[in-house]
Protein backbone atom coordinates (compact mmCIF):
# COMPACT_ATOMS: atom_id res chain seq x y z
CA UNK A 1 0.00 0.00 0.00
CA UNK A 2 1.05 3.37 -0.88
CA UNK A 3 2.18 5.64 2.58
CA UNK A 4 0.30 9.07 2.52
CA UNK A 5 3.57 10.48 1.37
CA UNK A 6 3.71 8.88 -1.80
CA UNK A 7 0.28 9.69 -2.73
CA UNK A 8 0.59 13.28 -1.78
CA UNK A 9 3.63 13.58 -4.05
CA UNK A 10 2.07 11.94 -7.03
CA UNK A 11 -0.88 14.39 -6.81
CA UNK A 12 1.63 17.06 -6.71
CA UNK A 13 3.81 16.04 -10.05
CA UNK A 14 5.75 18.98 -10.90
CA UNK A 15 3.94 21.59 -9.12
CA UNK A 16 5.55 24.48 -7.43
CA UNK A 17 3.85 23.48 -4.30
CA UNK A 18 6.38 23.97 -0.91
CA UNK A 19 6.55 21.25 1.26
CA UNK A 20 8.28 21.04 4.89
CA UNK A 21 9.57 18.08 5.72
CA UNK A 22 12.34 17.66 8.78
CA UNK A 23 14.95 14.68 7.45
CA UNK A 24 17.21 14.96 10.21
CA UNK A 25 18.56 18.18 9.48
CA UNK A 26 17.70 18.43 6.05
CA UNK A 27 14.79 20.77 4.70
CA UNK A 28 12.90 19.35 1.61
CA UNK A 29 11.52 22.52 0.04
CA UNK A 30 9.35 20.22 -3.08
CA UNK A 31 8.14 16.83 -4.51
CA UNK A 32 11.13 14.26 -5.06
CA UNK A 33 9.42 13.35 -8.30
CA UNK A 34 9.26 14.53 -11.03
CA UNK A 35 7.13 12.60 -13.51
CA UNK A 36 5.51 14.81 -16.28
CA UNK A 37 9.12 16.94 -16.16
CA UNK A 38 11.95 15.16 -17.01
CA UNK A 39 10.94 11.45 -16.38
CA UNK A 40 13.93 8.78 -16.09
CA UNK A 41 14.65 6.27 -19.09
CA UNK A 42 11.63 3.98 -19.78
CA UNK A 43 12.15 0.42 -18.35
CA UNK A 44 14.83 1.63 -16.28
CA UNK A 45 14.45 0.42 -12.74
CA UNK A 46 15.44 3.33 -9.91
CA UNK A 47 18.52 3.55 -8.86
CA UNK A 48 20.01 3.95 -5.13
CA UNK A 49 21.79 7.21 -4.83
CA UNK A 50 25.48 7.03 -5.70
CA UNK A 51 27.99 7.63 -2.38
CA UNK A 52 31.13 7.70 -3.77
CA UNK A 53 32.39 10.66 -5.47
CA UNK A 54 35.30 12.57 -6.05
CA UNK A 55 35.24 16.27 -6.82
CA UNK A 56 37.66 18.36 -8.36
CA UNK A 57 37.71 21.63 -7.43
CA UNK A 58 39.38 23.90 -9.51
CA UNK A 59 39.94 27.62 -8.77
CA UNK A 60 37.95 30.11 -9.46
CA UNK A 61 35.11 28.16 -10.81
CA UNK A 62 32.30 28.27 -8.13
CA UNK A 63 34.02 25.26 -6.71
CA UNK A 64 33.38 25.93 -3.26
CA UNK A 65 29.60 25.82 -3.53
CA UNK A 66 29.96 22.88 -5.53
CA UNK A 67 32.37 21.80 -2.27
CA UNK A 68 29.35 22.82 0.02
CA UNK A 69 26.65 20.85 -1.42
CA UNK A 70 29.01 17.50 -1.50
CA UNK A 71 30.04 18.17 1.80
CA UNK A 72 26.25 18.40 2.86
CA UNK A 73 25.48 15.33 1.48
CA UNK A 74 28.41 13.49 2.98
CA UNK A 75 27.13 14.52 6.68
CA UNK A 76 23.45 13.90 6.02
CA UNK A 77 23.98 10.27 4.88
CA UNK A 78 27.43 9.74 7.41
CA UNK A 79 30.22 9.13 4.74
CA UNK A 80 33.57 9.82 5.21
CA UNK A 81 35.02 13.10 3.82
CA UNK A 82 39.09 12.74 2.91
CA UNK A 83 40.41 16.07 4.20
CA UNK A 84 43.83 17.43 4.16
CA UNK A 85 46.45 16.69 6.77
CA UNK A 86 46.60 19.46 9.46
CA UNK A 87 50.38 20.21 7.51
CA UNK A 88 48.63 20.56 4.32
CA UNK A 89 45.64 23.61 5.33
CA UNK A 90 42.59 23.00 4.01
CA UNK A 91 44.03 22.08 0.63
CA UNK A 92 45.94 18.87 -0.26
CA UNK A 93 49.31 20.23 -0.37
CA UNK A 94 48.40 22.42 -3.08
CA UNK A 95 49.85 23.20 -5.51
CA UNK A 96 52.23 20.08 -5.09
CA UNK A 97 50.68 16.57 -7.09
CA UNK A 98 48.68 15.03 -4.67
CA UNK A 99 49.57 12.40 -2.86
CA UNK A 100 47.17 9.32 -0.24
CA UNK A 101 49.73 10.63 2.27
CA UNK A 102 47.90 13.90 2.36
CA UNK A 103 45.07 12.40 3.93
CA UNK A 104 44.41 12.91 6.95
CA UNK A 105 44.17 9.16 8.95
CA UNK A 106 41.00 10.17 10.69
CA UNK A 107 39.11 10.54 7.44
CA UNK A 108 40.25 7.27 5.62
CA UNK A 109 39.18 5.32 4.03
CA UNK A 110 36.64 7.81 2.15
CA UNK A 111 33.52 7.77 0.56
CA UNK A 112 33.49 11.64 -0.80
CA UNK A 113 36.33 13.94 -1.40
CA UNK A 114 35.80 17.74 -2.26
CA UNK A 115 38.73 19.75 -1.54
CA UNK A 116 41.61 21.60 -3.72
CA UNK A 117 44.19 19.38 -5.42
CA UNK A 118 46.48 18.56 -8.07
CA UNK A 119 45.10 16.27 -10.13
CA UNK A 120 46.70 12.73 -9.79
CA UNK A 121 44.78 10.13 -11.60
CA UNK A 122 47.12 7.23 -9.82
CA UNK A 123 46.94 8.37 -6.30
CA UNK A 124 43.29 9.14 -6.29
CA UNK A 125 42.42 5.78 -7.27
CA UNK A 126 44.86 4.64 -4.42
CA UNK A 127 42.71 6.19 -1.84
CA UNK A 128 39.29 6.40 -3.28
CA UNK A 129 36.71 2.91 -3.61
CA UNK A 130 36.50 1.28 -6.96
CA UNK A 131 33.38 2.64 -8.62
CA UNK A 132 33.75 6.19 -7.27
CA UNK A 133 32.56 8.68 -9.64
CA UNK A 134 35.06 11.78 -10.92
CA UNK A 135 33.33 15.07 -11.50
CA UNK A 136 34.95 18.52 -12.26
CA UNK A 137 33.96 21.88 -13.21
CA UNK A 138 35.30 24.52 -15.58
CA UNK A 139 34.88 28.16 -16.34
CA UNK A 140 34.99 30.31 -19.75
CA UNK A 141 38.80 31.06 -19.25
CA UNK A 142 39.05 35.45 -19.78
CA UNK A 143 36.36 35.22 -17.06
CA UNK A 144 38.24 33.14 -14.29
CA UNK A 145 41.61 35.11 -15.21
CA UNK A 146 40.21 37.80 -13.97
CA UNK A 147 38.93 37.01 -10.92
CA UNK A 148 42.27 34.65 -10.38
CA UNK A 149 44.10 38.25 -11.10
CA UNK A 150 41.90 40.25 -8.12
CA UNK A 151 42.01 37.25 -5.94
CA UNK A 152 45.21 36.07 -5.73
CA UNK A 153 47.32 39.46 -6.85
CA UNK A 154 49.11 39.68 -3.49
CA UNK A 155 50.33 35.95 -2.91
CA UNK A 156 51.16 35.44 -6.98
CA UNK A 157 54.41 37.48 -7.83
CA UNK A 158 53.89 37.73 -11.43
CA UNK A 159 50.90 39.49 -10.49
CA UNK A 160 52.08 42.15 -7.58
CA UNK A 161 54.78 42.84 -10.29
CA UNK A 162 51.89 44.81 -12.54
CA UNK A 163 51.96 48.68 -11.85
CA UNK A 164 49.31 49.36 -10.09
CA UNK A 165 47.49 45.47 -10.39
CA UNK A 166 46.50 46.48 -13.89
CA UNK A 167 44.68 43.43 -15.37
CA UNK A 168 45.04 45.04 -18.77
CA UNK A 169 48.87 45.89 -18.25
CA UNK A 170 49.64 42.38 -17.44
CA UNK A 171 47.93 40.84 -20.57
CA UNK A 172 49.63 43.92 -22.59
CA UNK A 173 52.62 42.01 -22.08
CA UNK A 174 52.39 38.73 -19.53
CA UNK A 175 55.94 37.93 -20.24
CA UNK A 176 57.18 41.16 -18.58
CA UNK A 177 55.80 39.89 -15.31
CA UNK A 178 55.81 35.49 -15.69
CA UNK A 179 58.21 33.44 -14.56
CA UNK A 180 57.42 30.02 -15.05
CA UNK A 181 58.47 27.62 -11.92
CA UNK A 182 58.13 30.39 -9.16
CA UNK A 183 55.96 29.98 -5.95
CA UNK A 184 52.09 30.27 -7.48
CA UNK A 185 52.62 30.81 -10.63
CA UNK A 186 50.52 28.36 -12.27
CA UNK A 187 47.89 31.07 -10.93
CA UNK A 188 48.83 32.94 -13.50
CA UNK A 189 49.04 30.88 -16.48
CA UNK A 190 46.50 27.90 -17.99
CA UNK A 191 44.80 27.35 -14.00
CA UNK A 192 42.57 25.08 -15.13
CA UNK A 193 44.88 22.95 -17.12
CA UNK A 194 47.72 22.87 -14.04
CA UNK A 195 44.74 21.84 -11.83
CA UNK A 196 44.19 18.90 -14.04
CA UNK A 197 47.72 17.53 -13.50
CA UNK A 198 48.44 18.42 -17.22
CA UNK A 199 51.73 21.00 -17.99
CA UNK A 200 50.48 24.49 -17.65
CA UNK A 201 53.21 25.89 -19.83
CA UNK A 202 52.83 23.86 -23.30
CA UNK A 203 50.62 26.14 -25.88
CA UNK A 204 48.21 24.46 -28.64
CA UNK A 205 49.42 26.87 -30.89
CA UNK A 206 52.77 24.99 -30.72
CA UNK A 207 51.77 21.73 -30.03
CA UNK A 208 48.05 20.72 -30.84
CA UNK A 209 48.77 17.03 -30.07
CA UNK A 210 49.37 18.10 -26.25
CA UNK A 211 45.90 19.62 -25.73
CA UNK A 212 44.28 16.43 -27.78
CA UNK A 213 46.06 13.94 -25.33
CA UNK A 214 45.11 15.83 -22.26
CA UNK A 215 41.43 16.08 -23.16
CA UNK A 216 41.68 12.19 -23.47
CA UNK A 217 42.99 12.34 -20.07
CA UNK A 218 40.09 14.16 -18.73
CA UNK A 219 37.46 12.54 -20.65
CA UNK A 220 38.82 8.70 -19.60
CA UNK A 221 38.61 9.92 -15.50
CA UNK A 222 35.90 12.85 -14.88
CA UNK A 223 31.85 11.19 -15.69
CA UNK A 224 31.02 14.91 -15.98
CA UNK A 225 32.45 18.16 -16.58
CA UNK A 226 30.79 20.88 -15.71
CA UNK A 227 30.32 24.36 -16.38
CA UNK A 228 29.84 27.16 -14.33
CA UNK A 229 28.23 29.55 -16.64
CA UNK A 230 25.52 27.26 -16.60
CA UNK A 231 25.45 26.42 -12.85
CA UNK A 232 21.99 24.85 -12.13
CA UNK A 233 22.22 23.09 -15.15
CA UNK A 234 25.06 21.69 -14.22
CA UNK A 235 23.73 20.58 -11.17
CA UNK A 236 20.55 19.04 -12.79
CA UNK A 237 23.09 16.86 -14.96
CA UNK A 238 25.08 16.07 -11.40
CA UNK A 239 22.48 14.81 -9.81
CA UNK A 240 20.78 12.92 -12.89
CA UNK A 241 24.28 11.19 -12.95
CA UNK A 242 24.51 9.91 -9.25
CA UNK A 243 20.46 9.24 -8.90
CA UNK A 244 20.46 12.04 -6.44
CA UNK A 245 17.17 14.35 -5.48
CA UNK A 246 16.97 18.19 -6.51
CA UNK A 247 17.00 18.42 -2.75
CA UNK A 248 20.59 17.01 -2.65
CA UNK A 249 21.76 19.92 -4.53
CA UNK A 250 20.41 22.97 -3.15
CA UNK A 251 22.90 25.61 -2.43
CA UNK A 252 23.89 29.14 -1.15
CA UNK A 253 26.05 31.06 -3.65
CA UNK A 254 29.67 31.09 -1.53
CA UNK A 255 33.20 32.64 -1.97
CA UNK A 256 31.96 35.51 -4.26
CA UNK A 257 33.73 38.92 -4.56
CA UNK A 258 31.92 42.18 -4.06
CA UNK A 259 30.80 43.88 -6.70
CA UNK A 260 33.55 46.63 -5.90
CA UNK A 261 36.29 43.68 -6.08
CA UNK A 262 35.68 42.85 -10.01
CA UNK A 263 35.30 43.54 -13.10
CA UNK A 264 31.29 44.35 -14.11
CA UNK A 265 31.83 43.56 -17.77
CA UNK A 266 35.51 42.45 -19.54
CA UNK A 267 36.03 44.27 -22.57
CA UNK A 268 36.22 42.23 -25.57
CA UNK A 269 40.20 43.02 -26.16
CA UNK A 270 40.86 41.83 -22.77
CA UNK A 271 38.86 38.84 -23.05
CA UNK A 272 40.49 38.03 -26.12
CA UNK A 273 44.15 38.63 -25.00
CA UNK A 274 43.01 36.56 -21.71
CA UNK A 275 41.92 33.97 -23.78
CA UNK A 276 45.40 34.05 -25.67
CA UNK A 277 47.63 33.95 -22.99
CA UNK A 278 45.80 30.84 -21.64
CA UNK A 279 45.46 29.13 -24.63
CA UNK A 280 45.60 25.27 -23.17
CA UNK A 281 42.69 26.81 -20.45
CA UNK A 282 40.56 28.19 -23.61
CA UNK A 283 40.87 24.81 -25.61
CA UNK A 284 39.82 22.76 -22.69
CA UNK A 285 36.96 24.62 -21.99
CA UNK A 286 35.47 25.44 -26.04
CA UNK A 287 35.66 21.74 -25.68
CA UNK A 288 34.10 20.77 -22.79
CA UNK A 289 31.37 23.35 -23.31
CA UNK A 290 30.67 21.94 -26.43
CA UNK A 291 30.21 18.50 -24.53
CA UNK A 292 27.96 19.75 -21.93
CA UNK A 293 25.73 21.11 -24.50
CA UNK A 294 25.95 17.48 -26.69
CA UNK A 295 24.92 16.33 -23.10
CA UNK A 296 22.32 18.27 -22.42
CA UNK A 297 20.57 17.42 -25.39
CA UNK A 298 20.92 13.64 -24.85
CA UNK A 299 18.83 14.61 -21.82
CA UNK A 300 16.46 16.40 -22.89
CA UNK A 301 16.80 20.75 -23.14
CA UNK A 302 13.30 21.09 -22.16
CA UNK A 303 13.63 18.47 -19.73
CA UNK A 304 16.84 20.07 -18.13
CA UNK A 305 16.16 23.90 -18.55
CA UNK A 306 12.80 23.04 -16.57
CA UNK A 307 14.35 21.09 -14.04
CA UNK A 308 17.02 24.12 -13.75
CA UNK A 309 14.34 26.15 -13.46
CA UNK A 310 12.74 24.23 -10.45
CA UNK A 311 16.00 24.19 -8.80
CA UNK A 312 16.06 27.86 -8.72
CA UNK A 313 12.39 28.39 -7.58
CA UNK A 314 13.67 26.10 -5.20
CA UNK A 315 16.77 27.30 -4.00
CA UNK A 316 15.19 31.11 -3.51
CA UNK A 317 12.58 29.69 -1.19
CA UNK A 318 15.45 28.02 0.93
CA UNK A 319 17.43 31.29 1.02
CA UNK A 320 14.31 33.35 1.89
CA UNK A 321 13.55 30.89 4.97
CA UNK A 322 17.38 30.65 6.11
CA UNK A 323 17.88 34.39 5.44
CA UNK A 324 15.08 36.54 5.53
CA UNK A 325 12.65 37.91 3.30
CA UNK A 326 15.11 39.67 1.79
CA UNK A 327 18.55 37.64 1.64
CA UNK A 328 21.22 39.18 0.75
CA UNK A 329 25.23 38.82 0.89
CA UNK A 330 27.20 40.86 3.12
CA UNK A 331 30.45 41.95 3.54
CA UNK A 332 32.52 39.74 6.72
CA UNK A 333 32.67 42.76 8.90
CA UNK A 334 28.73 42.69 8.79
CA UNK A 335 28.35 39.06 9.69
CA UNK A 336 28.22 38.65 13.39
CA UNK A 337 27.95 34.53 12.81
CA UNK A 338 31.58 33.83 13.07
CA UNK A 339 31.18 30.42 11.93
CA UNK A 340 29.78 31.89 8.42
CA UNK A 341 32.53 34.91 8.09
CA UNK A 342 34.24 33.95 5.13
CA UNK A 343 38.14 34.08 5.00
CA UNK A 344 39.31 37.60 3.10
CA UNK A 345 42.44 36.92 0.77
CA UNK A 346 43.55 40.48 1.41
CA UNK A 347 42.52 44.13 2.29
CA UNK A 348 41.97 44.55 -1.63
CA UNK A 349 39.35 42.00 -1.87
CA UNK A 350 36.02 41.43 -0.02
CA UNK A 351 34.15 38.54 0.00
CA UNK A 352 30.76 38.51 0.70
CA UNK A 353 29.06 35.77 2.61
CA UNK A 354 25.24 35.24 4.31
CA UNK A 355 24.49 36.01 7.96
CA UNK A 356 21.36 34.33 10.01
CA UNK A 357 18.70 35.95 11.59
CA UNK A 358 19.34 36.28 15.35
CA UNK A 359 17.18 34.28 17.50
CA UNK A 360 17.08 30.98 15.60
CA UNK A 361 17.92 27.52 17.14
CA UNK A 362 17.21 23.90 16.06
CA UNK A 363 17.64 21.61 12.81
CA UNK A 364 16.54 24.29 10.51
CA UNK A 365 18.86 26.66 11.96
CA UNK A 366 21.67 24.25 11.93
CA UNK A 367 20.93 23.06 7.99
CA UNK A 368 20.99 26.52 6.71
CA UNK A 369 23.92 27.22 9.01
CA UNK A 370 25.49 24.38 7.50
CA UNK A 371 23.97 25.81 3.56
CA UNK A 372 26.32 28.99 3.71
CA UNK A 373 29.21 27.64 5.84
CA UNK A 374 32.65 28.52 4.31
CA UNK A 375 34.70 25.89 3.03
CA UNK A 376 37.70 26.68 6.25
CA UNK A 377 35.33 26.96 8.71
CA UNK A 378 33.23 23.23 7.55
CA UNK A 379 36.53 21.62 6.39
CA UNK A 380 37.51 22.12 10.57
CA UNK A 381 33.77 21.34 11.58
CA UNK A 382 34.32 17.66 9.43
CA UNK A 383 37.96 17.29 10.63
CA UNK A 384 36.61 17.39 14.21
CA UNK A 385 33.23 15.33 13.94
CA UNK A 386 34.94 12.70 11.97
CA UNK A 387 37.82 12.55 14.92
CA UNK A 388 35.26 12.03 17.17
CA UNK A 389 33.51 9.06 15.37
CA UNK A 390 36.83 7.20 14.68
CA UNK A 391 37.72 7.63 18.41
CA UNK A 392 40.99 9.17 19.82
CA UNK A 393 44.08 8.40 18.62
CA UNK A 394 47.02 7.36 21.05
CA UNK A 395 49.69 8.20 18.94
CA UNK A 396 50.06 11.52 17.92
CA UNK A 397 49.27 12.34 13.78
CA UNK A 398 52.60 12.27 11.54
CA UNK A 399 54.64 15.33 10.35
CA UNK A 400 54.63 15.41 6.49
CA UNK A 401 58.44 16.01 5.16
CA UNK A 402 58.78 19.23 2.99
CA UNK A 403 55.17 20.72 3.34
CA UNK A 404 54.02 23.15 1.24
CA UNK A 405 54.19 26.84 2.33
CA UNK A 406 51.20 27.85 4.09
CA UNK A 407 48.99 30.34 2.60
CA UNK A 408 49.07 33.66 4.39
CA UNK A 409 45.68 34.05 6.50
CA UNK A 410 44.34 38.27 6.35
CA UNK A 411 43.13 38.59 9.90
CA UNK A 412 39.61 40.20 10.57
CA UNK A 413 39.45 43.49 9.10
CA UNK A 414 39.59 46.14 12.32
CA UNK A 415 37.92 49.77 12.03
CA UNK A 416 38.83 51.68 9.66
CA UNK A 417 40.40 54.62 9.54
CA UNK A 418 39.38 58.16 7.95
Amino acid sequence: MMSRRKILLLVLGCSTVSLLIHQGAQLSWYPKLFPLSCPPIRDSPPRPKHMTVAFLKTHKTAGTTVQNILFRFAERHNLTVALPHPSCEHQFCYPRNFSAHFVHPATRPPQMLASHLRFDRAELERLMPPGTVYVTILREPAAMFESLFSYYNQYCPAFRRVPNASLEAFLRAPESYYRAGEHFAMFAHNTLAYDLGGDNERSPRDDAAYLAGLIRQVEEVFSLVMIAEYFDESLVLLRRLLAWDLDDVLYAKLNARAASSRLAAIPAALARAARTWNALDAGLYDHFNATFWRRVARAGRACVEREARELREARQRLLRRCFGEEPMLRPAAQIRTKQLQPWQPSRKVDIMGYDLPSGGAGPATEACLKLAMPEVQYSNYLLRKQKRRGGVRARPEPVLDNPPPRPIRVLPRGPQGP
